[in-house]
């Protein structure tokens, strides 16, 4: 149960996340604890049992503030842009996404471990901010695709969504996976996020587009 003020209480929660993030920069999920995060603030490390159960929930509450970012990007286009082609929108969108490295390398984590150790309360705050980012991508391709109906709306959120949680692991690969890939004979071509993310989503507009 935590302690203060609901104005305390945010703010600490708001730097036991910080500290996970400065973490995150140079650390492994693996290798990051609840011990290295408590070091990393201005409180004792007990304290933060007050704020959060587990590191799962700590590392929940980092990705909902990523998926918040991300949203709140998104919104500014639609405030912005009043048309869009389709190639525009994936350009956009793709660089909406990709300006969150934190947050892809984050959805390449086992989510199904991570849930599992986080309190119903928490990921259900969790998946609010996850949800409004499939509803605000629903609400760009309304805007700026109004001939695609909900069947197509709902095809192409399931298409892509799944295609993000890839996204690190293809275009961020270590010198000792490379290692790998060499003496396996598996050929690596470098593709940055971005551009694995456009074509991605180019051709899966186009696809739309023929469909409707």
């Amino acid at each position: 149960m935590s302690r203060g003020s609901p104005g305390l209480t945010a703010a600490r929660r708001e730097e036991i996340i910080e500290a996970c993030a400065r973490l995150y920069e140079h650390m492994s999920f693996r290798e990051i604890t609840i011990k290295e995060i408590g070091a990393a603030t201005s409180f004792t490390r007990t304290s933060i049992y007050n704020y959060f159960e587990t590191k799962e929930e700590i590392f929940l509450a980092l990705m909902q503030q990523e998926y918040d970012l991300w949203v709140s990007a998104m919104h500014a286009v639609m405030e912005k842009e009043d048309h869009l082609s389709r190639d525009a929108l994936a350009e956009i969108l793709s660089r909406t996404l990709t300006d969150r490295p934190r947050l892809l390398r984050l959805l390449s984590m086992n989510h199904f471990d991570m849930e599992a150790n986080a309190r119903p309360e928490r990921l259900a705050e969790f998946k609010v901010s996850y949800g409004a980012s499939l509803e605000t991508v629903e609400r760009m391709l309304e805007k700026y695709i109004p001939e695609m109906d909900e069947t197509g709306r709902r095809q192409f959120l399931y298409a892509f969504f799944p295609f993000i949680y890839g996204i690190y692991p293809y275009t961020s690969v270590t010198e000792k996976q490379r290692k790998a890939m060499e003496q396996a004979k598996i050929p690596y071509v470098y593709q940055s996020a971005y551009d694995l993310t456009c074509s991605f989503l180019k051709k899966l507009l186009s696809k739309a587009e023929a469909a409707t």
